[in-house]
């Protein structure tokens, strides 16, 4: 059985902590070290961390990938867009080192609220009932991979986070 797969929740995490720390050590090198942590209690609307500079607050849902993975899509928590600035961050790493190498992003420009879950189409429950019927998730939604926009360095993605595009 696979590390990654007999291990998956401590991988998840272990790729949350790496993310953040890459956040912060840009943070630190461009001299203002203003980025601000911090990591709900409850997690009942898909974020998994709240990141804020620039006067901008992400609540981030991350989702990961290995390098090489077919996926082709991710199940997003349509709360999420009740957040201000609320996005989902898809990191795409490589199972052999574990570092990061590319980035997926999902959500509006800097300031503005998460829009486009509305349409999409929701998800099902992965196991079945007693019917064999597979009821949906009325607050998942799949989101293709098509939608997310993909930024090779993490320097690009913290200024579509963090800074508007005037």
């Amino acid at each position: 059985m696979s590390k990654h797969f007999e291990h998956s929740s401590l991988r998840e995490k272990l790729i949350e902590h790496l993310f953040i720390g890459e956040m912060l050590k840009l943070s630190w090198l461009k001299d203002d070290c203003q980025l601000e942590v911090m990591k709900p209690e409850v997690d009942n609307a898909g974020c998994d961390v709240v990141l804020e500079d620039n006067n901008i607050i992400r609540h981030i849902q991350l989702k990961t990938s290995k390098l090489g993975a077919k996926a082709s899509g991710q199940k997003v928590n349509v709360r999420l867009a009740t957040k201000p600035s609320g996005c989902i961050v898809w990191i795409v790493f490589d199972e052999n080192t574990l570092e990061l190498c590319s980035f997926y992003f999902f959500g509006a420009e800097a300031g503005r609220p998460l829009t486009g879950l509305e349409n999409a189409k929701v998800a099902k429950h992965t196991k079945a009932n007693v019917d064999g019927l597979k009821a949906e998730r009325p607050n998942i939604r799949i989101l293709n991979k098509g939608q997310f926009t993909r930024y090779d360095s993490i320097e690009d993605l913290y200024k579509v986070l963090f800074f508007p595009q005037n």
